[in-house]
């Protein structure tokens, strides 16, 4: 019987039924090509249009004309959004599967809130203005809330419910905090008023190559996460007699969490909702395996937000809507779908 429920719950051998797996595969292998043509959009698609021969012309030949500083500036917008939207599709994979709730993300459980709440502190109090100072007050901001929703929910004992109640008050009062702050302080309102929402418009090779460490080991830990936490997705007790370590477990995937999401809301803000939306939909097809869960969020992430990235540069020319307020827009309805299904509500 255990061995039956492992079965059901993803945790196979990784082979798997060859059907099952070719399907797996094509599918990963679609979301790429769609994944290509999202990026190629979003270097192409702005305030100026640029035909594919140009973009390659700006990738491969660049001669410092106008068109080629555009691709360059786009290029780096991309691959900023890239890494961040898988980031945060990783992350949202992580703590899905660590509160055994299918609707958990790093914004709802507060660390995008705690990021954002210590970014502010440290452009306002103490004159920070890199983002390698950023960087390092995000993560600490990310930690202290994480954990601290942890403990608030129950620590081992936690259930769904109590770590969103203990994220969702958090969080409100974070962002009272931030709101407070940006009000009585003038500059930094000037200076936080587009970071608050969420945009790749401030995207540079500078930004990608100190976030990229950061990002490269969640991804890592993450990755190397996934077979205990489809253990103890199936609950403590039968995690341990599948020889899963619990406490090491949660501890590392609030790490991952941690490094995944202070990174991409350093470097570009709060967005709300990726980490949500595309892990679960994502469940909805490949089954309860996080080993694919994974890589199809780490695919489909990006598209999302890169979608949302161009949309935001359409609707509004020559000027653009910040991509966390079009991902917030598509996100609630989402959102509201998803906790009146009723599979959803039983969890």
């Amino acid at each position: 019987m255990l061995v039956d429920s492992v079965l059901e719950r993803g945790v196979e051998p990784a082979s798997g039924p060859p059907g099952r797996q070719a399907v797996r595969v094509a599918g990963l292998l679609a979301s790429l090509g769609l994944l290509v043509a999202v990026a190629v959009a979003s270097v192409a698609v702005g305030a100026k249009e640029l035909s594919v021969a140009q973009v390659w012309h700006g990738v491969f030949a660049d001669s410092g004309t106008y068109g080629d500083v555009v691709v360059g500036e786009r290029l780096s917008r991309t691959v900023l959004g890239l890494l961040a939207g898988a980031a945060l599709g990783l992350a949202g994979a992580v703590l899905q599967a660590l509160t055994r709730n299918p609707l958990a993300d790093p914004g709802l459980l507060g660390i995008n809130a705690g990021a954002s709440a210590a970014v502010v502190t440290a452009i306002t109090f103490f004159g920070v203005t890199s983002l390698n100072g950023y960087v390092w007050f995000a993560f600490l901001g990310a930690a202290a809330v994480g954990g601290l929703v942890w403990f608030l929910g129950g620590s081992r004992g936690a259930t769904p419910v109590r770590l969103a109640l203990a994220g969702t008050a958090i969080s409100a009062a974070l962002y009272g905090y931030l709101q407070a702050v940006m009000i009585m302080d003038d500059a930094a309102l000037a200076r936080m008023r587009f970071w608050t929402v969420g945009s790749l418009s401030s995207a540079t090779d500078e930004t990608i190559w100190q976030v990229l460490p950061f990002l490269v080991a969640g991804t890592v830990l993450a990755l190397v996460l996934a077979r205990p936490l489809n253990a103890m997705e199936m609950g403590d007790d039968t995690a341990r007699s599948l020889g899963a370590d619990l406490n090491r477990t949660r501890a590392l995937s609030m790490l991952a969490a941690t490094l995944l999401c202070g990174a991409a809301t350093a470097a570009c803000g709060p967005i709300a909702f990726v980490g949500l939306m595309v892990p679960h939909i994502v469940r909805s097809f490949t089954g309860p395996d996080l080993r694919w869960i994974m890589p199809y969020a780490a695919v489909l992430s990006p598209v999302l937000l890169l979608g949302a990235d161009v949309i935001g540069r359409v609707v509004a020319r020559p000027s653009e809507v910040q991509v966390g307020i079009i991902t917030a827009i598509i996100g609630g309805p989402v959102f509201i779908f998803l906790v009146r299904r009723r599979r959803t509500a039983q969890l």
